[in-house]
């Protein structure tokens, strides 16, 4: 597996993206159209991102980040089958190298369901063992999401 860095993603690797998205993320925060991916990663502002390639050219893994409110914001996605392999910490490891801080919003219960239909699983403790401290008191409460914020500074 290779870690790929782009400043923008190629079509064939929005497809690869959204898949994994709508596969590993709670299935009511999924993308029912390309078109609406689209205009979600057209409207974050000076994205970066980071993709993790397997060795028959297959996305198993994305980061990307992007600036809001003055503060840099990222995601991560990965393949469930390669959880718990370090694979994310060391894609944490690539954005740590060139960011000063990040924020993020994680849910933190394992109430919401995948496409598949398994629990999503809440990456919180990932984050807080990789140096992420829990920003107490502000959280994200939305029909679709509810999750805590995170941040990681130098």
């Amino acid at each position: 597996m290779e870690f790929i860095k782009r400043s923008s993603l190629a079509q064939s690797e929005k497809v690869q993206v959204l898949e994994l998205w709508n596969n590993e993320y709670p299935e009511k925060l999924g993308y029912t159209s390309m078109a609406a991916f689209d205009t979600y990663l057209e409207h974050l502002k000076d994205s970066s991102h980071i993709l993790l390639i397997d060795e028959d050219k297959k996305i198993k893994g994305w980061y990307f980040d992007f600036k809001r409110d003055n503060e840099k914001w990222f995601a991560i996605i990965l393949d469930s089958q390669i959880h718990g392999k370090g694979i994310g910490s060391k894609m944490l490891e690539l954005a740590k190298e060139k960011e000063n801080e990040l924020n993020g919003w994680v849910i933190d219960h394992s109430t919401d369901k995948k496409k598949n239909g398994e629990s999503y699983h809440s990456p919180l403790n990932f984050y807080l063992k990789n140096g992420f401290e829990k920003v107490t008191g502000n959280r994200l409460e939305l029909d679709k999401i509810s999750a805590v914020k995170i941040k990681w500074a130098k």
